[in-house]
Formats: structure tokens, C-alpha cells, sequence
């Protein structure tokens, strides 16, 4: 059996599916960002472990959670109110085998546009960390976080099912603005650290995360990101394949980058006064 850890901010819309997707587990914990909705009342309800925190941020969030929140197993299966666990990532934990020597385990993401359409082609990244031993995860960055495991990676069967537009359109371009904001406070800490990012690394490094991050940081040096990365998600990543959808969704994640370019420049000036 494993641990879920589920973190929340006014989530009262998706978190009866989100908890009804793993009512196989009796050891539940909502980790709550003082949510001033029905959020909480529903993981009571529900017989969820209620942990609450101010946000900061993604990174300092997720490891405050991991090292104070209380697991009754050695295990933690970690997913947002807007995901799923899918029948067969159920039965892959029903058959895990919790004294195995891993740090970690990948687990697929399918990522659903608003019409239903799986993004199978559009969503860039597909793998993430999601299934681990809290003693040996942490995490890095302000938004987006990397997950930094402590030890090997396999990779567990099944999906875990996201569905990033079930608060509307309008919501998710919202919140995207607010992580342009903290990926453009990023980018700046990086250039004022003079952080160096390896191409050898981003295209050949056999760990997933460390290959993403030196890809990032090397992306946020190319000029004209968002047409770079609308053609890469079309052309390369063929996201024509996921039809309107998945064109769509690559204008949207465009414009996203076009968000993080211009608050860039527009904190940039800002940090250069305070330094003299």
C-alpha cells in the first residue's frame, strides 16, 4: 500500500473526482494552501488527513509538505485535484512492491484539452516523478518544479489523467500568467547566478529531470521562444496529430512563453535600479 498526497487551493470543483479515484487508499492527506471554499469540508468528508500551509512557492511548498507531513507508508503517490488515477495505474499499485530499492518511479500523464481530446502528441512532457519515497524527493525551481530524486528511477505502467481545463480556458490562462511571473523571477536569479546549462546534458543525460532542466535553461537563452516552441510542438511533436486540440493547445502554450518574455522585460530594468 502507498501513501497520496494531494495538494490544494480552493479545489472544491475537481477534488470529489480527484479523491473518489483513490478511495482505495486508507491513508489520504490534502495539503491545503488555506483554501476559502468547500475544498476542506470535502477531504473531511471524504476521511482525508488535512495539512494546511501558506503558498510561497511550487519548490518550498512540495518539500515543506514532504518532510513534515506525517506518511503512514513508506510510499507517497503525489497528484494535483485535477487528476486521475486511472483503472490500470491502480492495478500497478496494487501490485508494487514497496521493499524494492528505488528512490522513485515515473508515471505517464495523459493530458485531456477541453473537449475531451487526449493530448497524446501536444503535451511535451509526458513522464514525471510522481510515485516516490519522501525522505529521497525534492524538489527545485519556484514554478515548474524539477524533482531531484536521491537514488534510481524505474518506471511504473498506467496513467495518471490530468484535466488542466476543467476550470475554463479563461482560468488557465490565469493562472499560466502568475508561473510567467515566477518562470521571468527564475530566468533573472539564473542570469544574475551566471548559471551554466549543458547541451551534452540536455540532449544525452539518462535522467529525465536533469535533461529538462538544462533543455529549459538553454531554451530561455533563443530568441524568439514562443514561435520556437509553437513549431516544435506542431512540427516536431506533430501536435496537428491531436487535431484542433492539439494545434490549439500549442498556440496557448506559445502565448505562455510570450507571457514569461515580456514579464522578463519588464522586471529586468527594475532589478538593474536596485543594484546600483
Amino acid at each position: 500500500m502507498v501513501s497520496v498526497l494531494i495538494l490544494t487551493k480552493n479545489e472544491e470543483q475537481d477534488l470529489p473526482a480527484c479523491l473518489a479515484s483513490v478511495a482505495w487508499c486508507d491513508d489520504i492527506h490534502v495539503y491545503d494552501s488555506y483554501s476559502d471554499d468547500r475544498t476542506v469540508e470535502i477531504a473531511k468528508v471524504a476521511g482525508a488527513t488535512i495539512t494546511q500551509r501558506k503558498f510561497d512557492n511550487w519548490a518550498s511548498h512540495q518539500n515543506w509538505g514532504l518532510k513534515n507531513i506525517a506518511f503512514k507508508y513508506p510510499w507517497v503517490l503525489y497528484i494535483d485535484a485535477d487528476e486521475r488515477v486511472s483503472e490500470n495505474l491502480h492495478q500497478s499499485l496494487q501490485l508494487f512492491d514497496v521493499n524494492n530499492a528505488n528512490a522513485a518511479y515515473e508515471i505517464r500523464r495523459r493530458d485531456f484539452a477541453w473537449n475531451g481530446t487526449w493530448l497524446k502528441h501536444a503535451q511535451v512532457s509526458p513522464f514525471y516523478l510522481r510515485l516516490f519515497r519522501p525522505e529521497k524527493m525534492r524538489y527545485e525551481r519556484l514554478v515548474n518544479p524539477l524533482s531531484i530524486p536521491d537514488g534510481t528511477v524505474a518506471r511504473l505502467e498506467g496513467y495518471l489523467d490530468h484535466y488542466p481545463f476543467s476550470k475554463g480556458i479563461k482560468f488557465w490562462f490565469a493562472r499560466h500568467l502568475g508561473y510567467a511571473d515566477m518562470e521571468a523571477a527564475m530566468r533573472l536569479q539564473q542570469m544574475n547566478a551566471g548559471e551554466k546549462f549543458s547541451v551534452k546534458k540536455a540532449l544525452f543525460s539518462a535522467d529525465f529531470t536533469q535533461r529538462r532542466y538544462h533543455q529549459k535553461g538553454l531554451f530561455y537563452k533563443l530568441p524568439g521562444r514562443p514561435l520556437i516552441k509553437w513549431l516544435y510542438m506542431v512540427v516536431v511533436r506533430r501536435a496537428f496529430l491531436d487535431g484542433s486540440a492539439g494545434i490549439t493547445y500549442a498556440t496557448m502554450q506559445s502565448i505562455y512563453e510570450y507571457f514569461i518574455v515580456i514579464k522578463t522585460k519588464e522586471i529586468l530594468p527594475k532589478m538593474q535600479v536596485a543594484k546600483k
